[in-house]
């Protein structure tokens, strides 16, 4: 830790959250102030580089400065008035929940602004992307930030116009009725969430969240409660995504661009999940408590499900996208950590946190690996992978092939990898819930869980002897490896993973005080 004054700390999280939306306007001028290129794209592709980067060293500032002897206390904290008559404030901090979150979004996004200025998806003026990207930021950034429920809203909403757009525009085949089927699926969902929280709000007298945290839900009657974490709760799961509201996923990340696909999978879908822990968990603990079974019992289903999907597009002739199986093997990562949530325990929600960042940098770099892919090969479908390659990826490109079969391995849930704690904490959550939740119904949705591990690591080991394990054939064509550019935007996805994976503690030291603060009832 490094001693930096409290004003500092203020500025730099104030910095963290308003820079992308000043530079996304900077990047829609003729020209970005203070930036040359060779032509006009790769000024403004070199602004979006420079931005996001900054916002990442800030970020890293602001991890470093964090008093980590004392992670359940909200740390560079700015309170100002907004709306006097609602008692809406403009109220930002960052405890150990809302750090790592925030750190991993600020460095995928800079990783994929660095990976588009060498590789721009086709589409339409880059300015427009740029300033998309980092409008994208700043809104998921401040969602981990705010401590109001109408500014956590709007912060939540911001993120859906860009995210359209990406895929709309910048996307591939099909990409304008998955544009469509994201954004009616979640808007529909953030009217009835912006119902709910109304209603917290209005009944407690307050929308800001370290006071509903603190206030544990005795402000708020039981039937309260139950309606809003109900409407709440339909809105986070749409985003989350909790099956049988993911619909709208598989579509989203086949049709968009690798950026788009790792910044939904790596930051957007953490969005939902944050949420239940930072607003319901802790504001309305008795109507979390009553659907706490079922949103169990829905998660589940999701990782049955998602791996089922998965074991059927990667089986040889069944015309299975890669792309698409990651995104349903998300439905079921994301499973756990709502499996995780739902035990309402220190153990349960530790791993919930845990599984969030595992699953932004594993599925994230898959994302990135298959985008690779697309690019050399032309083709996402893995029989013609199988064709492009010879089922030899190993032999004609071995770090691209390694690559692949570290993310697939790290996704499974190999021990030493950052994948396997979070799943085995909300597993072990499961095993003993909180005192009044039945047991058996637990233990039950634990052994399905652990199924659902064995589905995982079938259809991952399938994909990599499909694409990987083959003889080097002569009549194939050359495959380039890993390029330079590559190389950077992994590497660092790779390491933490490795780092996560043996060193636990640093992540669980930072989550483990504020989850029990937290479900104790309140944040100071």
């Amino acid at each position: 830790m490094i001693d930096i004054s409290e004003s500092v700390m203020q500025f730099l999280l104030a910095f963290v959250v308003v820079a992308p939306l000043l530079g996304a306007l900077a990047a829609l001028l003729p020209a970005p102030p203070g930036l040359k290129g060779t032509s006009p794209e790769q000024a403004v592709l070199r602004h979006g580089v420079t931005v996001t980067g900054a916002v990442l060293i800030a970020a890293i500032a602001l991890a470093l400065g964090f008093d980590h002897d004392h992670p359940s206390r909200m740390q560079a904290t700015t309170d100002i008035s907004w709306i006097p008559a609602l008692d809406v404030r403009i109220h930002l901090g960052i405890d150990g929940i809302s750090l790592p979150l925030l750190v991993l979004t600020a460095l995928l996004t800079f990783l994929c602004a660095l990976y588009s200025y060498f590789k721009m998806p086709s589409g339409p003026s880059p300015k427009a992307f740029v300033a998309l990207l980092l409008v994208l930021e700043s809104g998921t950034l401040a969602t981990f930030a705010v401590l109001d429920l109408l500014l956590f809203f709007l912060a939540f909403e911001m993120v859906l116009i860009p995210m359209y757009f990406l895929i709309a525009r910048w996307g591939g085949e099909g990409r304008t009725r998955a544009a469509w089927r994201f954004i009616l699926f979640t808007l529909l969902g953030s009217v009835v969430m912006l119902l709910g929280l109304l209603l917290i709000g209005l009944k407690a007298g307050t929308f800001d969240m370290v006071a509903l945290a603190t206030d544990n839900g005795r402000s708020l009657t039981t039937s309260v409660q139950v309606i809003a974490v109900l409407a709440v709760g339909i809105g986070l799961a749409v985003k989350a995504p909790m099956w049988p509201l993911h619909s709208w996923l598989p579509d989203a990340h086949t049709a968009a661009p690798t950026v788009g696909s790792v910044l939904l999978a790596g930051v957007l879908l953490k969005m939902g999940t944050y949420g239940f822990v930072r607003i319901l968990l802790p504001a309305a603990p008795h109507g979390f408590h009553t659907f706490a079974p079922y949103l169990a019992a829905f998660a589940v289903v999701g990782i049955i499900y998602g791996s089922l999907a998965c074991l059927a597009l990667a089986k040889r002739g069944a015309k299975g996208d890669l792309k698409r199986l990651i995104a349903y093997s998300s439905v079921g990562h994301m499973g756990f950590v709502l499996l995780g949530i739902a035990t309402t325990t220190r153990t349960g929600v530790n791993g919930a946190l845990f599984a969030n960042v595992a699953h932004g940098l594993i599925t994230g770099l898959l994302f990135f690996l298959v985008g690779a892919l697309k690019d050399r090969t032309g083709t996402t479908d893995l029989d013609a992978l199988a064709e492009e390659t010879g089922a030899a990826l190993y032999g004609k490109a071995p770090r691209l092939g390694g690559l692949l079969a570290f993310g697939a391995v790290a996704s499974l849930g190999l021990p030493g990898l950052a994948g396997f704690w979070g799943e085995m904490l909300a597993m072990f959550g499961a095993f003993k819930p909180a005192a009044d939740l039945s047991r058996p119904a637990f233990l039950t949705f634990m052994a399905i869980a652990a199924f659902g591990t064995l589905l995982t690591a079938a259809y991952m080991l399938i994909v990599v002897r499909r694409v990987c394990m083959g003889a080097v054939p002569q009549e194939t064509p050359e495959l380039a490896d890993v390029h330079t550019y590559e190389f950077a935007a992994w590497t660092p996805l790779v390491v933490l993973t490795v780092l996560a994976g043996l060193w636990p503690r640093a992540l669980l030291g930072l989550t483990d005080p504020a989850v029990q603060q937290l479900l104790a009832g309140g944040i100071r």
